[in-house]
């Protein structure tokens, strides 16, 4: 495959981010043609579908798809590894158990999309709009700042810190100003995940997993949070109004800066 000096330029800044700074578009001429431009049309990637296999699944690693309208698509299984999808159209498409482990999809919309069990690992998603989606199941250490996932489903996925590999930084999702109305969180583990500014507003977070995650200045209005555990979350300046089971939440007396709630 052509361009790969460029590819793996562009992994090894995404794979070497910090907690501090986990997206790298600082460091990225986001304005370049590899990162707006298409090498691909629908038809082409229409044809890649066709000619997969379970065996073989249609791999788009390194592919510039940037600006695409690929609505409704089936993309199940598909490889999107360092692949540049931004602002492509991807609304209601499927990409079930698919790998978009360090791609680029800002500004993309997976409006009524279906990621269940999809792998998104250390992939740029700023901006991106996941309303009614479905990430049920998924592995996301993916960078969601001011994502909008109103009315999706993480319900069982995985966003947590990857403790195994702290050379690479703190690998966790980052969801810092997010739109989470409505989401369906029952089960996820959002432990050390950043949250903070986040809108929860009436969010399903039943039997998830808060531990030591960044709540700062986030809305929980109305959010249920039955069996939920906070153990070490950070609830700074953070508002839970009228929250659903608060009585049966677990560890929130280990919850830090409770003092710093604000309740009405």
């Amino acid at each position: 495959m052509k361009r790969w000096p460029g590819i793996a330029v562009l992994s090894l800044a995404v794979m070497t981010m910090t907690a501090a700074a986990q997206d790298m578009m600082r460091h990225i001429d986001l304005s370049s043609p590899d990162m707006v431009t298409a090498e691909m049309n629908r038809a082409e990637v229409e044809a890649a579908l066709a000619a997969a296999t379970i065996a073989a699944p249609a791999d788009f690693t390194g592919k510039r798809l940037s600006g695409l309208d690929l609505s409704g698509l089936n993309l199940s299984a598909a490889i999107f590894r360092a692949a540049r999808l931004n602002k492509t159209k991807l609304t209601g498409v499927k990409l079930d158990h698919a790998i978009l482990d360090q791609a680029w999809l800002l500004e993309a919309d997976l409006t009524g999309a279906s990621l269940k069990g999809a792998n998104l690992f250390a992939s740029q998603m700023a901006r991106a709009r996941l309303d009614g989606a479905d990430l049920s199941g998924a592995r996301i250490a993916a960078d969601l700042s001011s994502a909008s996932l109103v009315g999706a489903s993480i319900s069982g996925a995985n966003l947590s810190a990857d403790m195994r590999n702290q050379s690479m930084g703190l690998m966790r999702a980052v969801l810092k100003s997010a739109n989470l109305e409505r989401l369906n969180a029952r089960g996820a583990n959002l432990s050390r995940v950043d949250l903070e500014f986040a809108s929860l507003k009436a969010a399903d977070l039943t039997g998830a997993s808060l531990k030591n995650a960044q709540l700062g200045g986030a809305d929980l209005t109305g959010v249920t949070v039955v069996e939920t555990d906070f153990d070490g979350a950070d609830l700074d300046s953070t508002k839970l109004i009228a929250p659903i089971g608060l009585d049966r939440a677990r560890n929130f007396e280990k919850a830090k800066n409770r003092e710093r709630l604000i309740r009405h």
